[in-house]
């Protein structure tokens, strides 16, 4: 399964580049062309599920003047490690996470205070541990998506920045839902059943009925075992085409040749 998550990024990863090399030629015979946001949105491929389709609605939301003991309460009901923190008019300005909870508790209970040389992390993460409302404790800006970005380019970014879950935004800002990166995980990685069903079709393409009759197909974590007989040349054929099939780890050709 995490083969095929990593495919999967790979692949929006690769999409990314070739998105980011056409906006730097378009820059360059254009360079009035609008600079593109930070949240990804690569044209659409079809069938290629969207955060849309897999984010949770609605998203629970922190106020910037939320104190923090109300913060780790909310937390702990959500069940969540972070929230994101929202302006009055529901625009996602930074998120609250556990982390910042804890620097926060350690601070108020250690006194600890960074050496005069202290790395600037260090420092940083002081500073912030002496605030009391969300506003002081996040971190900002916020990572967030727009619900029409593909769930490759997602998980992506997700991958990126080492989140478990983002807000989702629409063009102006405003939270709309939130995504899980397990979300994004399950709608990245195709059932066995969903890969054996395109690898009969794929069968059924290749070969005529006479020849694929005697062809067994079996699916096991991604992994394509194929058994029978075929002529060479359509063997030849058939494996080329399963190994190129969308979240095929392998293909066992155990076929022989008539």
């Amino acid at each position: 399964m995490l083969l095929r998550y990593l495919g999967a990024v790979a692949s929006a990863a690769a999409k990314h580049s070739g998105s980011a090399a056409e906006h730097a030629d378009t820059e360059e015979r254009a360079p009035s062309a609008v600079t593109p946001t930070r949240r990804p949105g690569l044209p659409q491929e079809p069938g290629m599920p969207l955060v849309r389709d897999v984010m949770d609605v609605p998203a629970a939301s922190l106020c910037e003047d939320e104190a923090y003991r109300d913060i780790a309460r909310l937390l702990a009901r959500e069940q969540v490690g972070a929230l994101p923190v929202v302006d009055t008019e529901d625009h996602v300005v930074g998120v609250v996470s556990e982390s910042d909870l804890l620097a926060k508790v350690a601070f108020e209970a250690s006194g600890h205070r960074p050496g005069r040389i202290g790395r600037l992390r260090e420092r940083r993460m002081h500073d912030k541990a002496r605030g009391e409302t969300a506003a002081d404790l996040m971190t900002s800006p916020a990572i967030t998506v727009l619900p029409g970005t593909t769930v490759a380019e997602a998980a992506w970014l997700a991958a990126l920045s080492r989140v478990k879950r983002m807000p989702v935004t629409d063009r102006t800002g405003r939270l709309v839902g939130v995504v899980r990166r397990d979300a994004l995980l399950q709608a990245l990685i195709r059932d066995d059943s969903g890969i054996r069903a395109e690898v009969q079709a794929t069968l059924e393409a290749c070969c005529p009925p006479a020849d694929r009759e005697s062809v067994a197909v079996t699916v096991h974590d991604g992994i394509v075992e194929l058994t029978g007989r075929l002529p060479s040349a359509t063997m030849a054929r058939l494996v080329a085409e399963v190994e190129g099939i969308a979240d095929v780890i392998e293909v066992k050709n155990l076929l022989s040749a008539d």
